[in-house]
């Protein structure tokens, strides 16, 4: 994220006034078991994809509430980002794609049995949403149930 005095007049006010939700609410649910047993998953924020599926749409107003699917087997070198924002640099992820989404890592944390096992499938959301309704309301819980129907007892939430 660039500092805010680095920014032009117009792209600083964007970001101070840029909506966010509230809650009331956190939700938690504390593990009912051990690390070491638990499948986990990654979801992120960071417009993430393969390198074969639909980009996220730019062009869409407010952005893209859609979400796609990346195989938890997946090659990190057929992951690639169509995120588009002006408040991060993306060369980092260019390099290392688990700057972002730590696959590799959690691959290597499967291995070593700190946790134990990984799940079928990843998610990815478009980030830097003017309007998070539709993820709030609609893909957001639809992604939450295919994860509780793949076993998933761990989320790790990676934004950019």
């Amino acid at each position: 994220m660039p500092r805010l005095e680095i920014l032009s007049a117009v792209q600083r006010r964007m970001l101070e006034f840029f909506p966010c939700l509230e809650s009331d609410e956190t939700p938690w649910t504390p593990l009912a078991k051990p690390l070491s047993d638990c499948t986990v998953a990654l979801v992120t924020t960071a417009g993430l994809h393969l390198r074969d599926d639909k980009p996220f749409n730019r062009d869409h107003p407010g952005g893209e509430s859609s979400y796609r699917v990346i195989p938890g087997n997946a090659d990190p070198a057929d992951i690639v980002q169509s995120h588009f924002s002006i408040g991060f640099d993306r060369t980092a992820i260019y390099r290392d794609i688990n700057i972002t989404f730590p696959i590799d890592r959690m691959r290597e944390l499967c291995e070593q049995g700190v946790i134990g096992g990984l799940a079928p499938n990843y998610y990815s959301f478009m980030g830097a949403l003017r309007d998070c309704t539709i993820v709030a309301e609609q893909t957001g819980p639809e992604v939450a149930q295919r994860l509780q129907a793949e076993g998933v007892d761990v989320v790790l939430l990676t934004p950019t």
